[in-house]
């Protein structure tokens, strides 16, 4: 069975995309799931090509420092081709109601004058990113449920109409990971893309900063050290973090520790134990040029290979190409 996950370089990688993505495709990864680094859905909205290429660099470089098996990550430009022929046939499968009706489409198309068209048609390129490569299963969260339904619906349609060459995928819901929040805000979520990093510990911050970050955490002023998330959001969200990056339960935790001062120094060398290592590994990586650009080329390359059968049958199938044009099995 494979299971494909993404994450998209919309910013630096933050301690809630170690903990709840990345970490759990090193530990819990099987040889046949896939993991790639979503560049191409970053180009919806406005960005800048070299931070782009920097970020995504970045995260491929934090994935195998993590321990994610190189053998499973791709970066999905590497496979623009591929993408861009399978997204072209799957679109003149899909209606424009479908596409519209997409959540996210409506939210950020809401009010505006004007959007990328790009933003209405990705959700076809994600579901060419899961029937390329067969994916049985795509965890995800409850916004991007909706986008694997229309990868569900676009293979059930093509297999109907023109034969069965995709796999029908299922939308899964990953293991429940640590809840990290913002560490200035604990109402929200520490994001990649927050306009206040104060709030935020990024994978590659340096240790020293690491600590300041946390000794500035929003806490209240009740006083006392105990798991409440509605009660105590700043106080829960520093147990919660220490308790997923040591192992330890948070109930435990909390009754292990007298003062906030004494939570967050437990906290930042929690954080900083747990980060070290794919820091260092990943730093080392990104300076090592010629072996990241190695890594991503034989991900790409593995990718293809993978694909390749089934791109080619969607397109003969679909009426593209000679009669005598190549075609591999669809084991």
């Amino acid at each position: 069975m494979t299971r494909l996950s993404a994450i998209t370089p919309s910013g630096h990688v933050q301690l809630g995309n170690h903990l709840g993505a990345v970490r759990r495709w090193a530990r819990e990864g099987t040889a046949d799931d896939l993991c790639f680094i979503s560049d191409l859905h970053a180009m919806t909205t406005p960005h800048n090509p070299s931070r782009l290429r920097s970020l995504t660099a970045e995260q491929l470089a934090v994935a195998v420092a993590a321990g994610v098996d190189p053998a499973s990550v791709f970066v999905q430009s590497d496979l623009v081709r591929e993408l861009g022929a399978l997204t072209w046939v799957l679109e003149c499968a899909c209606s424009y109601g479908e596409a519209a009706r997409m959540i996210q489409f409506k939210e950020k198309s809401t009010g505006r004058d004007s959007v990328r068209l790009s933003l209405l048609t990705y959700p076809v390129l994600m579901a060419a990113d899961i029937l390329l490569q067969g994916a049985d299963e795509v965890p995800v969260g409850e916004d991007q449920a909706q986008h694997v339904e229309l990868a569900r619906v676009l293979a059930r349609r093509f297999n109907g109409t023109y034969g069965e060459v995709f796999v029908v995928p299922s939308a899964v819901v990953p293991r429940t990971a640590a809840r990290v929040r913002d560490l200035a805000d604990p109402s929200r979520k520490m994001a990649k893309s927050a306009v206040d990093a104060a709030g935020t510990v990024f994978v590659l911050d340096p240790p020293d900063l690491v600590r300041r970050k946390i000794r500035r955490a929003v806490t209240d002023r009740v006083g006392v050290v105990r798991h409440d998330p509605e009660g105590q959001p700043g106080v829960s969200n520093l147990l919660e973090i220490t308790a997923a990056c040591t192992g330890e339960d948070v109930q435990e935790l909390a009754a292990g520790i007298s003062s906030y001062a004494e939570l967050k120094e437990t906290a930042a060398e929690a954080v900083v134990e747990e980060l070290r290592g794919v820091r260092e590994r990943a730093l080392a990586l990104l300076e090592d040029v010629a072996e990241l650009d190695r890594v991503r080329a034989e991900g790409a390359e593995r990718a293809r290979e993978r694909s390749r059968h089934r791109l080619d049958a969607a397109l003969r199938m679909s009426g593209l190409g000679t009669s005598g044009s190549r075609m591999s099995g669809l084991g």
